[in-house]
């Protein structure tokens, strides 16, 4: 009978009393071996380098890419594949516009804002709205340049809008594309990088020209000055968000290719924004607009008989 009794369950006390009764006693306690210890050793001892690590959500970057291809799971020649890319709360946007507006150092704006649901939405309305902001507001300046000339007659340019659509959607499309081909080359040579997706680059380079929209209403008013002021101020704004973004992924490389890469997006940015203001709003052509005819009608017609 004794030793039946010995394979009963017993009921042991709790670990208080366990611990309250023997003081010198070892505990263990078992947990979730891959999270909390990482996070107190980063909090215990964190170096810059592991803060922009985990501001750039390195640790949960392979299950987001695992959820997005659960979302994305539908054929892309089918309707459902491209309207998740378009399934994006409105505040969503306009934290976006938000964050795109006002960037903060050392924030990055893909782990902020986009890598949690990256859409096509905002960009593509932001794209379509600078093209109309631009070609309307170039317009408008020309016609304010040349209002009371008695020879001058108006007449839209239509043309405005091919030429702004062309390359405003080959910029927020081509050099994301570039750029994403340019990292994913890098990453194979060079282990350890930040690696973003063809989306999320997309994201960054369409809510980044959502400044140049009230820019481009400013260029409508006829004095250099302020057009200047306007695009340099968006364009240090805007530019700011992509370097911000894109500096972190190549900050490892080599010290000659990092600084080329970030320098290669800026200079592309201003060469956007400049272009835009010079073609559409070149206002150097109308300081002198009456001085060909003014001469023409100088000249006396020769209505002598032979």
């Amino acid at each position: 009978m004794a030793a039946v009794d010995d394979l009963q369950f017993q009921e042991f006390d709790d670990a208080e009393n366990l611990l309250a009764a023997n003081r010198d006693a070892t505990t263990i306690s078992i947990g979730d071996p891959s999270g909390n210890p990482k996070k107190q050793r980063r909090v215990a001892g964190a170096t810059p380098r592991e803060e922009d690590d985990d501001l750039l959500g390195n640790d949960d970057s392979d299950k987001t890419e695992l959820l997005a291809g659960q979302k994305k799971s539908a054929p892309f020649w089918t309707f459902e594949y491209y309207q998740t890319f378009f399934d994006v709360e409105t505040h969503q946007v306009l934290d976006r516009i938000k964050g795109s507006i006002l960037p903060w150092p050392g924030k990055n704006f893909v782990r902020l804002y986009i890598r949690s649901n990256p859409d096509l939405y905002g960009p593509f309305w932001i794209c379509a709205t600078l093209v109309f902001a631009i070609a309307i507001s170039g317009n408008i300046s020309s016609f304010l340049v040349h209002l009371g000339l008695p020879q001058y007659h108006y007449v839209p340019e239509f043309r405005k809008v091919t030429i702004a659509a062309t390359a405003i959607y080959s910029y927020a499309w081509l050099v994301p594309l570039a750029l994403w081909g340019f990292l994913m080359w890098r990453n194979s040579k060079v282990m350890n990088l930040v690696s973003y997706s063809f989306l999320e680059i997309v994201c960054v380079y369409g809510y980044s020209l959502f400044i140049y929209i009230p820019a481009a209403v400013l260029w409508i008013i006829p004095s250099e000055p302020v057009r200047w002021i306007s695009i340099v101020i968006a364009m240090c704004l805007s530019g700011s968000v992509l370097v911000m973004t894109f500096w972190p992924a190549v900050r490892d490389d080599h010290r000659r290719i990092a600084i080329a890469t970030v320098s290669a997006i800026a200079v592309l940015h201003v060469l956007l924004a400049v272009g835009c203001k010079e073609y559409f709003f070149d206002s150097r052509g109308a300081e002198h607009p009456t001085s060909a005819p003014t001469t023409a009608n100088k000249i006396p017609p020769n209505t002598k008989k032979q």
